[in-house]
């Protein structure tokens, strides 16, 4: 009987690298017969799958593990793993190990591909396991995922980064860049086509840097070329991408393509060329603004939006205003901003003059309020257009409502009509917010590519 059968949970907290890792973790446990559950009380094996980017994280991690000590002394036989980011520091696994004793599995971001053995170890041992790599092995192995849309899939293409920004981690806890082959990922995606996928998202650290380390002379734009040709793909995304790398030949491929978004999302992190320097970003605010200028040249009508770090050590009010000013002039359709937090393990940690979080705070609140508002005057001039929406499902505010994103990666909110989940729909946008689009589906397209229409 179904109810018999063994159940799982998993909890992600983090970036887009780590949803797809769960979904990974669940390929593989449902290989193991495994079936997943949405109520914690249900399962027999949980995993939190971590992330180290931010101390917000790591609050939510431990809060989280530390309310399962009680489940874990009710049900006998529950299993609880730990894996991700936050594993592989030495002084993470330390604490969870002594102070968290309902933790049966700790394992890293290198060695997920063996979680299938670890489980069955546990099974049969029922002691406590910690299996953290230090170094990558090369590619993981290509795994089986669990996808979660039906529509949308992630595909891997570059493990590790090479970046070394002074305030990063990533590089310690992913390792070095490694390329996926390009017939590795050709099947894949030719796959997930198969199986009803209408958009992807190429994801890696830096997917500039796709095949510097293959040495058979293919780059990301190549990649992009190769893909636009795929039968049945309407759309293809990629996160993230670094400046300093864009080069005018991937503009180029971008504009020349079909299916992939124009949607440019180029993390600046500041307008401050002092900053910049002190992040061992690679770019100059200069260098940053030409790249937006061909951008905008080549491609006229695309959506560019960027990270910022605010509070960065150092950071002088004049280096603030550079930011500011660089938000005015590139007029960004949207901004992800973060307060610095100190990373244990980078450069910038141990950097004299941290800021004090009130005035990090402060800098957040004025940068924030001035996107918001560029933000809304940008999504203003959308209404009465119709826009292509790949529908995600429903609302999370509101069920009788669909979800979506356009090629330009807006949100776009309407309301349900027949049954739309994974369609390319054409919207009618008839009201607007700073982060939000909201209309009327006009005609359901299904496979045809469609042009965006001005009211």
């Amino acid at each position: 009987m179904e109810d018999n059968k063994k159940k799982y949970l998993i909890i992600t907290y983090g970036c887009q690298m780590n949803i797809h890792d769960s979904e990974l973790l669940a390929g593989m446990l449902e290989e193991m017969e495994y079936h997943q559950t949405a109520e914690i009380e249900e399962a027999d094996l949980i995993l939190i799958n971590t992330c180290i980017i931010r101390e917000n994280a790591e609050l939510k991690f431990f809060g989280k593990v530390g309310s399962l000590k009680a489940l874990k002394e009710k049900k006998a036989g529950l299993i609880i793993g730990v894996g991700g980011c936050m594993m592989q520091s030495d002084q993470a696994v330390k604490e969870l190990y002594q102070k968290y004793p309902q933790v049966d599995l700790i394992f890293g971001t290198h060695n997920i591909h063996h979680l299938p053995d670890l489980i069955k170890r546990i099974e049969q041992e029922r002691g406590r396991i910690v299996e953290v790599w230090k170094q990558e092995e090369g590619l993981i192995p290509d795994l089986p995922a669990k996808r979660e849309n039906i529509s949308q899939a992630w595909v891997s293409i570059i493990q590790g980064c090479n970046n070394f920004c002074s305030y990063c981690i990533v590089p310690y806890v992913r390792g070095r860049e490694r390329s996926r082959p390009v017939a590795g990922i050709m099947q894949e995606v030719n796959k997930l086509v198969a199986d009803g996928v209408k958009e992807i998202t190429l994801l890696g650290q830096n997917v500039n840097s796709y095949g510097q380390d293959l040495g058979d002379e293919v780059d990301f734009a190549d990649l992009l070329q190769k893909l636009d040709k795929v039968d049945g793909l309407a759309r293809i995304r990629y996160m993230t991408s670094h400046p300093r790398d864009f080069s005018q030949k991937l503009i180029d491929t971008i504009r020349k393509s079909e299916k992939v978004c124009e949607h440019f999302h180029l993390p600046i992190q500041s307008g401050s060329n002092h900053i910049l320097t002190k992040m061992k970003r690679g770019y100059t605010r200069e260098k940053y603004l030409d790249l937006i200028k061909r951008i905008r040249e080549t491609v006229p009508d695309a959506s560019i939006t960027t990270d910022f770090i605010v509070g960065f050590p150092g950071e002088r009010e004049e280096d603030f205003i550079a930011t500011m000013d660089l938000v005015n002039q590139v007029q960004f359709d949207l901004a992800f901003t973060f307060i610095y937090s100190p990373r244990t393990g980078t450069p910038a940690a141990g950097m004299a003059n941290q800021l004090e979080p009130e005035v990090k705070k402060e800098r957040l609140n004025r940068l924030m309020k001035t996107q918001n508002l560029i933000s809304l005057e940008k999504n203003k001039k959308l209404i009465n257009s119709i826009v292509e929406v790949l529908v995600e499902g429903e609302s999370k505010n509101n069920r009788m409502m669909y979800s979506g994103r356009d090629r330009k990666n807006k949100l776009v909110i309407f309301p349900k009509k027949d049954n739309a989940k994974g369609a390319l729909v054409r919207v009618k946008i008839n009201r607007v917010q700073s982060f939000t689009l909201f209309g009327e589906i006009i005609e359901a397209s299904f496979n045809k590519k469609l042009v965006v229409e001005t009211g």
